[in-house]
């Protein structure tokens, strides 16, 4: 089993701001679903972002390895073409630009990346058509533009296809269950269980125990004021859901 992500003492601010990683140290290995808790502004979004390469934040001590190679150099780009994917906790519209033309621009993108021909028309709109089932999205959705007029559950069960189309080596979730009804709950935890497979990985940022009833973790970390005060196993969210943070916090 590889190391698909190693992060060591990683501090980060706003830039020209304050701290707001303070020393992170993490290991995600092939195969694993790591779920991030905790209470807002303790840093988990930031973390996401950082991972992402947002330029709204600076690095100020630490590394982070992905795939053996340092992602802090790379551009946003190329984190991507290299697998690295992030789903946004409030996923943005592009009016003008289809599903399809999106999707089909990006999945090329990243095909030649890695030498790898282009898909023809045939061959994009069948793959389209099996990524779609996982999310349960009507096909309807591939003439619309980019989550324009999108519910909150379409944005996100929007988002999962993408990953799927993508098939990244790390899918960093970032409260993916923001705003999200039961049933969107559901078809978006099922289409990312369905999408785990023993050669890549996520990172699901969370405040709440019930997407985790759909992506069940091998380990869950507690982010509290910049650093990570607690990991144990997949029963740790009852015991959050039950308790709250201050236990943990207080200990």
């Amino acid at each position: 089993m590889g190391t698909i992500l190693e992060i060591n003492n990683l501090h980060a601010r706003l830039k020209e701001g304050r701290e707001i990683l303070k020393g992170i140290n993490l290991t995600v290995n092939e195969g694993e679903v790591h779920a991030i808790m905790g209470p807002n502004g303790s840093g988990k979004s930031t973390l996401s972002a950082v991972l992402a390469g947002r330029d709204t934040f600076e690095v100020t001590e630490g590394e982070v390895t992905f795939m053996g190679e340092n992602l802090l150099e790379m551009s946003p780009e190329q984190r991507s073409w290299a697998g690295v994917f992030l789903g946004f906790q409030y996923p943005v519209e592009i009016p003008g630009v289809t599903n399809t033309n999106f999707m089909k621009a990006a999945v090329n993108e990243h095909r030649k990346q890695k030498g790898l021909p282009e898909l023809n028309a045939a061959q994009f709109l069948k793959m389209m058509k099996e990524k779609m089932a996982i999310v349960q999205m009507n096909s309807s959705f591939s003439s619309r533009g980019v989550n324009v007029g999108f519910s909150g559950g379409e944005k996100k069960r929007n988002e999962i296809f993408q990953m799927a189309m993508l098939s990244p080596k790390l899918a960093i979730l970032d409260e993916t269950d923001s705003g999200l009804d039961v049933d969107a709950l559901r078809i978006v935890g099922n289409g990312v269980t369905a999408l785990k497979s023993p050669e890549n990985a996520s990172l699901v940022i969370t405040h709440y125990q019930r997407l985790l009833d759909y992506i069940v973790p091998d380990v869950i970390h507690v982010l509290y004021d910049g650093r990570i005060i607690k990991t144990a196993g997949k029963e740790l969210a009852l015991e959050i859901e039950e308790k709250g943070y201050d236990w943990i916090i207080n200990a």
